[in-house]
């Protein structure tokens, strides 16, 4: 029997369930008592669950990182949240038990962030919910569950992959991991990679299909669970896993040194972040610098957009981080599918089309200039900052922007505060309009980054939130490749740079076309930095410019990919070497 779930952590992990249910938070028979009483339980909880998290996350950070004790770190914030307290406080008032209103609270938040299109922003239910479990086994007294004994060899088992549960989990006992919640953005696949493990999330029915002791195979790569194996199968998976681990271990030597095809060519692999504290984990993976600094989540859960020193600490960061290499911030990139309830947006009826990134900047110059002031501050302090702007759809709005930055270099200047005077200033290529204008574009802009993700939407004209047509989007389509070329064309004529930061750059069977088109910088998610600097060196760069000219005649996506699965195959250049690790 196989389940079948999405792959989240490459490899292939043999061993024996265990599988862990979650905990039976039953409050309905908890009496209530005075609001007084109950607001008192709520708070020697909360005081309980923040000391608490504070002890977990110092301990992921020492075993794990950064990245993986932030998300942590955010649940510990959240439980003090003003807002969320005083909605439970509320509640609470109106004759609900702590347990109570703390259920109906995150319920109703939770709800909020699954309906978001965001996979980012969707996560952030998944954190309500592992906040309400914990906050309410508090309340009703319960341990909490360990998984520090766990038999070697263990598939583990459950709903979802807290980080909580993660602080317990010892790597070398854990053969591999399946959840029935979660995908690749989500945090239980951020911490299974952290932690090395293959796992496969998002495989329903899991806890009810597999028993304890029974013998499983996750392959993490192609996202199967094989529950009570043949011996064949066995023996077949026994091989692909020391394939796997052969293939990992090469992979070792790719996450040092520069980015270079077979025949020399130079190429800058950049690391994608969301947070200040991902830039060491960038550099542990071996990225050169970072290609997308997505600032949103500075300004997401909390109730006022951030300050221009707190937004100045969180880029200065980066920056120290990096030393001299280069950091890209993208300027706020706000609206669409990213919900930022700080700045109150007005609800719109096509959101993707509306008054979001660099429109919204625009019409908001002071929340938009308190971001520029604190980035050019940060640029002072060793010159690698660039800035980048979102949803460009023509020179005017560079222009724009460009102005905004000379009155805030005036402004600083005369409060005494240091800034770069010379910051270069590039556009996301994720628009129609900027992809069939880029020589126009590239009079205004110093760089180009190209974003796919947003690109192949808009191009396609498909919702990728939308499961009727999602079968659509796909970045091999011809136009989108063709507008990701012309894009490139009219950067080498312009003399100026030009990358990608969007998914795509991280695809084996893509690399070997944006060598061709003569893209300068990849920016991919930094586990995925190592495998994609192994790919980059099986190509001459020749091989792949004769490979992108039949591509480029090719007139339907599955064509397109159908030809370069073929001749990746035949080459041995990607496939399982060049997966994320």
């Amino acid at each position: 029997m196989m389940i079948r779930g999405v792959g989240a952590s490459a490899g292939i992990g043999i061993g024996r369930a265990v599988c862990v249910r979650p905990q039976a938070l039953a409050f309905s028979q908890v009496p209530a008592g005075t609001p007084r009483q109950e607001k008192d339980r709520l708070a020697a909880a909360a005081v309980r669950f923040a000391a608490d998290t504070s002890a977990m996350a110092a301990g992921l950070r020492t075993r794990l990182g950064n990245q993986e004790a932030e998300i942590l770190e955010g649940q510990a914030a959240m439980i003090e949240d003003p807002v969320l307290r005083r909605q439970i406080d509320d509640a609470i008032d109106g004759g609900s038990s702590a347990e109570g209103a703390l259920d109906a609270v995150c319920g109703q938040y939770a709800a909020l962030f699954d309906a978001m299109d965001d996979a980012m922003m969707r996560q952030r239910a998944a954190d309500v919910r592992d906040l309400r479990a914990r906050m309410l086994a508090l309340l009703l007294g319960l341990p909490r569950q360990d998984l520090s004994a766990l038999p070697p060899g263990t598939v583990l088992v459950a709903y979802d992959l807290t980080p909580s549960m993660t602080v317990d989990l010892r790597a070398d006992c854990v053969a591999a991991i399946v959840t029935e919640a979660g995908g690749f953005t989500s945090h239980g696949a951020i911490l299974a990679r952290a932690l090395g493990l293959p796992a496969v999330l998002g495989a329903a029915g899991a806890l009810e299909q597999l028993a304890d002791g029974q013998t499983v195979i996750v392959d993490g790569s192609r996202g199967q669970v094989i529950c009570a194996p043949t011996p064949a199968q066995l023996a077949r998976y026994q091989g692909l896993q020391a394939q796997f681990l052969r293939g990992r271990q090469a992979l070792k030597a790719y996450r040092r040194g520069p980015t270079r095809t077979a025949d020399g060519t130079a190429v800058q692999l950049l690391a994608n972040i969301a947070s200040p504290g991902e830039a060491a984990a960038a550099l542990d993976c071996g990225a050169e610098g970072i290609g997308l600094f997505r600032t949103e989540f500075l300004f997401m859960g909390r109730q006022t957009p951030p300050t221009e020193e707190e937004q100045y600490r969180a880029y200065a960061q980066a920056a120290e981080a990096m030393a001299a290499r280069p950091v890209i911030i993208r300027t706020l990139d706000a609206g669409g599918d990213k919900t930022v309830p700080c700045l109150a947006m007005p609800a719109e009826e096509n959101p993707f089309l509306g008054c979001r990134a660099i429109r919204y900047c625009l019409a908001h110059p002071a929340l938009f200039k308190t971001q520029l002031r604190a980035i050019l501050r940060a640029g002072a302090l060793h010159g690698n900052i660039r800035l980048m702007l979102p949803l460009v759809t023509g020179p005017a709005q560079v222009r724009r922007t460009r102005a905004l930055l000379a009155e805030c270099r005036a402004e600083l200047a005369a409060a005494g505060l240091p800034f770069d005077p010379d910051m270069t200033v590039g556009v996301m290529i994720e628009t129609p309009a900027a992809a069939m204008d880029a020589d126009l574009l590239a009079r205004e802009a110093d760089f180009f980054s190209i974003g796919t993700n947003d690109l192949t939407q808009y191009i396609l004209a498909v919702d990728r939130g939308n499961a009727a047509v999602a079968e659509l989007y796909n970045p091999f389509h011809p136009a989108v490749l063709r507008a990701i070329r012309r894009t490139a064309r009219s950067a080498r004529e312009a003399g100026i740079p030009v990358g990608m930061c969007g998914e795509a750059a991280a695809d084996p069977r893509m690399l070997p076309l944006l060598l061709a088109f003569g893209l300068d910088e990849l920016s991919v998610s930094a586990p995925s930095v190592p495998a994609v600097r192994a790919a980059a060196a099986h190509w001459h760069v020749a091989d792949a410019r004769a490979l992108a000219d039949r591509v480029m005649e090719a007139d339907t996506a599955d064509a397109v990919q159908g030809l370069l699965d073929d001749v990746l195959a035949r080459k041995g250049a990607g496939g399982e070497q060049a997966a994320p690790v």
